[in-house]
């Protein structure tokens, strides 16, 4: 290791005006000492790069999939535990292997809670009311500002509750809905982006007769409660981050889940 010493290097004019270059005389270091004085500069950091979870920058409170999300959503309802009345109601297809965790948890009968929005004949995007089993509720004021017909409302009616029977009979069977009236019904979905399905799932369990309604989901953006003042009587969820984009970011395994698995957590539920 060598190091300069003297002037620098430059060009210096001697006694005649002539431009005359002086070379640096360079040595070598003899001592440890004359290495410590030397400044060495900061290695540069390596930044590293994320993980990604479905392309997207990793969580640190990512969920492993639903089964896990459930088990971290119950650790946070263990106040309803012992409830009178307590029922767990998921909402297909997701929300019921989440809700199975929180069931079994919370040591509560399950089942599944189908919902149909009623869309706005022209404005299909706008619900004007939802529909449940043997229950409807309807927004009058949506229905007078958007001028729908008794007639209209009745006929968009028809037609979901023809969807809703034939997915209630394919994720109950013959068995018999868990009764609602009087109840502590828990409603349970995957998590949460508009509302627009929980906020149908709680009007159409209050209408059922529930006494009172929780809704719980494991991930929901940060002013979520906002969207449902009202409509749920307590809003539990496992996080809430400034960034949310879609409830899928949140899960490492967030594979769709199909009709089958809804049917064999059902029924697993009911044998006990």
């Amino acid at each position: 290791m060598e190091r300069a010493v003297g002037s620098r290097s430059g060009d210096r004019a001697d006694g005649d005006g002539r431009g005359r270059r002086r070379r640096c005389r360079w040595r070598p270091l003899r001592s440890l000492r004359q290495i410590g004085r030397l400044k060495v500069a900061p290695a540069a950091r390596v930044a590293r790069r994320p993980g990604s979870v479905n392309g997207r920058k990793e969580h640190r409170d990512v969920f492993s999939d639903r089964r896990d999300a459930g088990r971290r959503l119950a650790a946070r309802l263990q106040h309803l535990r012992g409830t009178p009345g307590l029922v767990v109601l998921g909402l297909p297809r997701g929300g019921v292997p989440v809700a199975a965790e929180v069931a079994a948890s919370l040591h509560a009968p399950l089942d599944v809670i189908v919902v149909r929005k009623l869309g706005v004949p022209r404005q299909p995007e706008l619900a004007m009311g939802a529909i449940g089993e043997d229950v409807r509720v309807v927004n009058d004021r949506v229905v007078e500002l958007a001028g729908v017909t008794e007639t209209e409302l009745a006929a968009v009616e028809r037609l979901e509750r023809t969807e809703l029977e034939r997915r209630t009979k394919r994720f109950r069977g013959d068995r018999e809905p868990i009764e609602l009236s009087g109840a502590v019904t828990v409603l349970v979905d995957d998590g949460i982006a508009t509302g627009s399905t929980a906020r149908a799932a709680c009007d159409v369990a209050r209408a059922a007769g529930a006494a009172r309604v929780v809704l719980a989901v494991p991930v929901a953006p940060r002013q979520w409660q906002r969207q449902l003042v009202g409509v749920a009587d307590e809003c539990v969820a496992v996080e809430t981050p400034a960034d949310f984009r879609a409830v899928g970011e949140w899960y490492r395994d967030f594979a769709q889940t199909n009709d089958d698995e809804v049917v064999r957590i059902l029924a697993q539920a009911a044998e006990g």
